[in-house]
């Protein structure tokens, strides 16, 4: 199996913990490098956030386990790279 290097992920989060407290949970976890949490949209009990995190070898078990203690959960994956080196995406005629 190949590490993951990047993840990007569609979590509901209620407001407590704030988006600092979380991205300070994630950033300590074993290969995680970097964590960057964007608020899309807040509802009366509910934030739905992007995460997105790198690493050298991103332990997919370790961040789920990590979301959920906070209560949160995962509403999608919507990006993973793997790897011996992050790819970027290239845009296509399709991208218009």
């Amino acid at each position: 199996m190949t590490d993951i290097r990047r993840l990007v992920l569609d979590v509901l989060k209620p407001h407590h913990p704030s988006i600092v407290e979380l991205s300070q949970h994630l950033s300590i976890l074993d290969g995680t490098s970097g964590v960057n949490i964007t608020i899309i949209e807040v509802d009366q009990d509910t934030e739905t956030v992007k995460i997105t995190i790198e690493g050298n070898a991103i332990i997919f078990e370790d961040v789920e386990a990590t979301i959920t203690e906070a209560g949160a959960v995962i509403h999608s994956v919507d990006s993973v790279s793997t790897g011996k080196r992050l790819v970027e995406e290239v845009e296509t005629g399709q991208d218009r």
